[in-house]
């Protein structure tokens, strides 16, 4: 058994979610150029409510076409590793 080279770091990061006939359940980790990475879910939460709060009051955005869902918190393990060159 090999051990695991490289360090390991737990964030918090925003998910998408959308849900419509067409495309089906959307979910991916929000993407303008580069992923937020936050040390707490408070701040994670924060820049959600701050970007995109404004879902939470367009039930026109909520439902179709859109299908959009406020989106979420959620926990990731980031792993880095020296690349073998």
């Amino acid at each position: 058994m090999s051990q695991s080279r490289g360090k390991r770091d737990t964030f918090w990061a925003v998910e998408w979610h959308s849900k419509t006939r067409l495309d089906g359940t959307q979910i991916h980790l929000v993407w303008d150029g580069e992923i937020h990475l936050y040390r707490t879910r408070r701040d994670a939460r924060a820049f959600i409510e701050e970007r995109y709060g404004y879902i939470r009051r367009r039930a026109d955005l909520r439902v179709e076409p859109y299908g959009w869902q406020l989106p979420r918190a959620v926990r990731v393990v980031v792993k880095r590793e020296r690349s073998r060159r």
